[in-house]
């Protein structure tokens, strides 16, 4: 039968988590950048930069993330530092969207929790059957 080794459970949440966040950061970086009035960003005060500069880090931090994702998939611990190094750079950026999308962001942010989590914890214990 089919049995997993402690921790691998959360090794394919983590992998799962970090694909999903990676495509939410993915399309909010392109909605910010096609100027949707999805984001009502009114009144929003940036660290630097504006909602375009935010969409163009946001998209980049998505890519990452589904790379990261694609290497962990496979069982690369490139993917493992990655993900866990991109997973806290996104924790950063979507802090910087709370003020837009408060509830939104506070998700992300948690996702990238657990990935972090999962990846730290087990992702180095992969082994070949």
């Amino acid at each position: 039968g089919w049995t997993m080794r402690e921790g691998e459970g959360w090794v394919l949440f983590a992998w799962l988590m970090l694909l999903v966040a990676g495509v939410m950061s993915v399309i909010d970086g392109i909605v910010a950048l096609s100027r949707s009035s999805f984001f009502h960003d009114v009144g929003a005060h940036y660290v630097a930069g504006n909602l375009t500069t935010w969409g163009w880090v946001v998209l980049i931090v998505g890519i990452v993330e589904i790379a990261a994702a694609v290497s962990v998939w496979r069982g690369g611990s490139f993917g493992r530092w990655v993900g866990i190094l991109v997973a806290g750079i996104s924790l950063v950026v979507w802090l910087s969207w709370i003020p837009i999308v408060p509830f939104w962001a506070l998700f992300v942010m948690f996702l990238d929790v657990l990935v972090i989590y999962g990846l730290a914890v087990y992702g180095g214990q992969r082994q070949e059957a």
